[in-house]
């Protein structure tokens, strides 16, 4: 059984940064993609960025790109992201994902078959 924790969100001003964290235990962390969805109250949950089981690839949402970026240490079975510029629109419950096949590469369009339990970002104006 796959197990992933989120933590870092917190409160922080618009224009500030956040960096949140998920530890993966469970199965070989570095075979799978990774990825970060978020969730804002009355509205769907949406990709945010992923990652390839090597790092080598990343994909952004168009409404992130340029501000976060995803990143991992596999020796330390965790990923990343470093969230810039944060934005109010950025308020949401952010979750870890784990890719459901080995050596994926983490795209929007991956099937995601683990998901951590959310961290809440808040941005003020």
């Amino acid at each position: 059984q796959v197990q992933l924790v989120e933590s870092g969100g917190g409160l922080v001003q618009a224009g500030g940064s956040l960096r949140l964290s998920c530890a993966a235990s469970g199965r070989t962390f570095s075979r799978y993609a990774m990825g970060w969805f978020r969730q804002a109250p009355g509205k769907e949950r949406e990709f945010v960025a992923g990652i390839s089981w090597s790092g080598n690839n990343t994909y952004y949402a168009i409404s992130v790109k340029g501000r976060f970026i995803i990143s991992r240490v596999n020796a330390k079975n965790t990923v990343y992201l470093q969230m810039n510029s944060l934005k109010p629109e950025d308020t949401a419950v952010y979750y870890c994902a784990a890719g459901a096949s080995s050596y994926g590469l983490g795209s929007p369009g991956s099937r995601y078959d683990y998901w951590g339990q959310g961290t809440q970002v808040t941005v003020s104006s």
